[in-house]
């Protein structure tokens, strides 16, 4: 099931980190210059550089270290304005590392988070509420999992989180991340789409953030057309990422094939529903991630295509 879990996650080729997130595409075209505007990424990972310290529960996956020393260089150079971190799986529910990375960002206010609890358990809504008020205007979103495969059960306790989107907890949840005002963001494979809009439908005032562009590949068309219902609802947002690209083609980068399902996603959710993660951890990252960008995102008008680089972030994550 970790196995399965990992390959869900495209965690098989993660071991190098975030400075082979995107060297994985193969382009060895210049890099190219820093886009105009505001910049925000929002889906990056960190991890300690002092595991002994912070530790992480390797029954999810062993990540390489990419503490936020490293990365705070890294943004200064490539002059992000903003950046969301996604509390990843190795650390389960202990977000001392992420309070840390918080306390020790490039400038006040650069940093803003995800949080990571059980869903179904009947202590997350307290627990939640508590990390939230301990980093206020920090937290903006409770991450879900829902990528095992259509037909396969839900889990229910253990460390794989991928639970029931029709459990009865999971509603007390959703309500509980509405009241503490966070998002919902969903790491999903097109099959849960309908199951997540009928938990939209119940909290229409909550932000769902699909991430990954709901991870295409791992979907047939008519699942897909769900997905791209889920922009019906005015607070639901789209992640584009080289994760998602990549599950949408069969061809390397700049994965030309996936550039039409791309432009469904654009023409559903629009650039005030969609938002850009992804951007690397060093130059040569981020100069194959705004390449990737430009071909997938160059039929779109540039003023559109500055909400989707920052512009559209910083209002949903309230970035000053």
């Amino acid at each position: 099931m970790v196995g399965a879990l990992a390959v869900a996650h495209g965690l098989v080729a993660r071991p190098q980190g975030i400075r082979g997130m995107v060297g994985k595409l193969t382009a060895a075209s210049a890099e190219p210059a820093r886009p105009k505007g505001v910049l925000i990424e929002s889906h990056i990972h960190l991890f300690a550089g002092d595991p002994a310290r912070f530790p992480y529960n390797s029954a999810s996956y062993t990540p390489t270290r990419e503490p936020v020393e490293e990365y705070v260089k890294f943004v200064q150079e490539a002059r992000i304005d903003h950046a969301v971190i996604v509390h990843p799986e190795p650390y389960q529910d202990d977000h001392r590392y992420l309070e840390y990375c918080l306390a020790h960002e490039p400038s006040p206010g650069f940093f803003k988070a995800t949080c990571l609890f059980d869903p179904i358990d009947p202590e997350t809504p307290k627990r939640m509420k508590a990390l939230v008020q301990r980093n206020p205007g920090r937290i903006v979103a409770l991450r879900i999992h829902e990528v095992h495969a259509a037909g396969t059960p839900s889990t229910k306790t253990g460390l794989i989180r991928d639970r029931d989107l029709k459990d009865p907890q999971m509603t007390v949840t959703w309500r509980a991340a509405h009241e503490s005002g966070l998002a919902i963001q969903i790491h999903c494979i097109p099959h849960y789409a309908a199951q997540i809009a009928e938990l939209a439908t119940q909290f229409r005032q909550t932000p769902i953030i699909l991430d990954h562009l709901a991870r295409p590949g791992q979907g047939t068309p008519q699942e897909y057309d769900q997905v791209l219902k889920l922009a019906e609802f005015p607070l639901a947002y789209m992640k584009f990422s080289s994760t998602g690209v990549a599950s949408a083609s069969k061809q390397p980068f700049p994965h030309l094939d996936a550039k039409p399902l791309v432009k469904r996603v654009y023409e559903a959710f629009g650039a005030d529903k969609m938002i850009w993660g992804e951007l690397g951890g060093n130059a040569k990252a981020f100069g194959q991630a705004v390449e990737l960008f430009d071909v997938m995102f160059d039929f779109v008008p540039e003023p559109e295509r500055a909400k989707i680089r920052g512009l559209t972030a910083q209002k949903l994550f309230a970035f000053s």
